[in-house]
């Protein structure tokens, strides 16, 4: 149970997370608060940066958290209006840490005694004993300034020689690098999309350049608050160096610190430090990454270094929109749609400003799924018009080419869809989600092979970022059943809850006729994916085939009562697994109309194979142009 603390005319209460003046209610954010916390708690010591850097953030940091120390203390100051330099509660030991100077009352009654003063590296008997304390306090100063003097001079000294002794010994060159989730250090926790969408623009500038590897955003964010240390993550993602840092906001400022490690030694080889106003938050990004591309001393062309250094001025509460809705989960209709109103206020804001309107695609495209189940026709519509508006403003924007070969390979559109992926390619040619896309539309062309081996690079750029997901689907259309399965369990054994990889799971079991064995995985999806249409349309199937004909009924019944347009998929696998072929072929035309995802599918999926010598799928196939 948290205690109460008086100083002054302040209450901290430790319990409620408050801090209270004269009954008064005083901001603190969740940093600082922590840090006020910890030096009331210590009160009369010497609470060194290393301590709070470990109470705050905990072990194996990967950043500079001085700027996140200094930031907390400003603030905590501001909030008790302390003067640093004649501080009634904060005392500054330079070099060395802080100590809470006051005296306390705890809610127990006791009071601390008046803390001594903390004590210096030179022995107070050196001062002569008829000083006054303010005397003592001048004459210690000297010293002080003396000793950092020779401290840092022994700091330049050991930098010089470990330079010399590694000067003119061959480096590995760096060809691959991960840039680690940068870290929030405002002291506010609503502001870590800002953190995250800064890690993720690097990565994407960074992402252009031909001869240099870099991780995706989704493989990082495995690595958010770890502790890992900088080997273990190297080893896991298989890369030569890391980037690592902090952001910090502060109204509309916005200051970035950055640092290259190069992970076969551990060596810390570059830092600095950029900061901006909000609104040339894109020109901070340029700066970084061009930085970033400089050290690792990568060959970049005229075309590329063009990219990696282009900016514009932004809105700073178009640039907020944006991130909100593109880390915003999306789990359900409602997310979306609420990520949908975050893109649209930033187009209001700025129509100039291209990643809403491939936020806005993006949404559109999930909204139209079988896992979401609205009208695929119209939302890939509302997607191309996103997609075709954020390469008006920027030609170059490789996952905008990439959106747009998606929902065009839906249309039917299967030329142009591919020279869209082959384009992205060109913009991002070390993007894993590009090299499983491309993957994807040649599994659905019935190249299996092909398909596998750009899955395999994609997964080999990284690690992470091809999920089990995405190549047990692969393997699924290729008849690699198990592999597939193998695939979904390495995934399901991570996230026992995936809702893909458990409806997977239960169409691969479905189609080595286990539908027994199927029923628990696509019950467990479908619970999680809160009644997810598709999810339901297969278990409907896989009751059928257990001959739990009444069950199966109930549930197709269910589904029927909540119909829109979108369900056509579920209808289709619903009917073949009731043996309804007629129904079938009538729902599949229901897809065709409607652009269902399920359509891509009809060329290798084997659950189509009971219906594959019926002359109405030969004539579907000719239609959406794969025959």
């Amino acid at each position: 149970m948290g205690q109460e603390f008086h100083f002054g005319d302040f209450t901290l209460d430790q319990a409620r997370f408050q801090l209270q003046k004269g009954g008064r209610l005083v901001r603190l954010e969740k940093r600082p608060m922590e840090l006020l916390i910890l030096l009331v708690e210590r009160r009369g010591e010497l609470v060194s940066r290393e301590e709070i850097a470990q109470r705050l953030w905990g072990w194996n940091v990967f950043l500079d958290v001085d700027l996140g120390i200094n930031t907390a203390i400003r603030k905590v100051r501001q909030a008790l209006r302390d003067d640093p330099e004649k501080p009634r509660f904060l005392e500054t030991v330079v070099g060395k840490g802080y100590c809470f100077a006051a005296p306390v009352i705890s809610n127990n009654g006791n009071q601390n005694p008046q803390p001594e003063p903390i004590h210096s590296a030179v022995p107070i008997d050196s001062v002569p004993a008829s000083q006054s304390p303010e005397q003592k306090s001048t004459s210690l100063r000297p010293w002080l300034v003396l000793g950092a003097i020779v401290l840092a001079a022994l700091a330049l000294a050991v930098v010089l020689y470990r330079g010399r002794t590694t000067k003119g010994k061959d480096q590995p060159a760096i060809k691959s690098i991960a840039v680690l989730p940068l870290k929030n250090l405002s002291g506010d926790s609503t502001q870590e999309y800002l953190a995250d969408g800064m890690t993720e623009e690097l990565i994407g500038r960074l992402s252009g350049i031909h001869g240099l590897r870099v991780i995706s955003r989704t493989s990082v964010m495995h690595f958010k608050d770890t502790q890992l240390s900088v080997p273990e993550i190297a080893k896991a993602l298989n890369v030569d160096a890391l980037v690592e840092g902090s952001v910090i906001r502060e109204g509309n400022r916005i200051r970035v610190h950055a640092q290259l490690i190069r992970t076969a030694t551990d060596e810390h080889f570059w830092s600095q430090t950029y900061e901006r106003n909000l609104q040339d938050v894109l020109a901070l990004q340029s700066d970084v990454a061009d930085a970033i591309a400089n050290k690792v001393e990568v060959s970049v062309t005229g075309r590329e270094r063009a990219r990696l250094v282009a900016a514009r001025p932004v809105s700073p509460e178009a640039y907020e929109s944006t991130l909100k809705g593109s880390y915003n989960d999306w789990n359900s209709e409602a997310d979306i749609e609420k990520s949908i109103g975050y893109f649209q206020d930033a187009i209001k804001i700025d129509p100039t400003y291209a990643l809403p309107y491939l936020g806005l695609g993006s949404a559109y495209l999930a909204q139209g799924s079988i896992m979401i189940g609205d009208s695929p026709q119209e939302a890939h519509q509302k997607v191309v018009s996103a997609a075709k508006k954020a390469l008006e403003l920027d030609p170059e924007l490789a996952d905008a080419h990439l959106l747009l070969a998606d929902v065009k390979q839906k249309q039917y559109q299967w030329a142009v869809a591919e020279a869209e992926y082959k384009r992205a390619l060109e913009l991002a040619p070390n993007d894993a989600s590009a090299h499983f896309a491309l993957a994807e539309w040649l599994s659905w062309q019935g190249r299996a092979e092909e398909a596998l081996a750009w899955a395999r690079r994609g997964r080999e750029l990284d690690p992470l970022s091809v999920s089990g997901d995405d190549m047990g689907v692969i393997y699924y259309n290729a008849r690699r059943y198990e592999e597939a399965i193998q695939e979904y369990r390495g995934v399901l054994a991570v996230r026992p809850d995936e809702a893909n990889a458990l409806w997977g799971m239960g169409i691969v079991l479905l189609a080595t006729h286990q539908p027994q064995q199927s029923i628990p995985a696509l019950e467990k999806a479908l619970s999680v994916a809160k009644s997810s249409p598709g999810v339901a349309g297969s278990l409907v199937a896989a009751y059928a085939q257990t001959g739990r004909r009444k069950e199966a009924l109930r549930l197709l019944a269910e589904l029927k009562k909540r119909e829109q347009p979108g369900y056509a998929g579920a209808f289709v696998h619903a009917y073949l697994g009731l043996g309804d072929y007629d129904q079938t072929f009538s729902w599949l035309e229901q897809g065709y109309k409607e652009q269902s995802n399920i359509m891509q599918h009809l060329k290798v999926d084997p659950m189509f194979d009971p219906v594959r010598g019926d002359p109405r799928f030969q004539d579907l196939l000719r239609r959406v142009g794969l025959s």
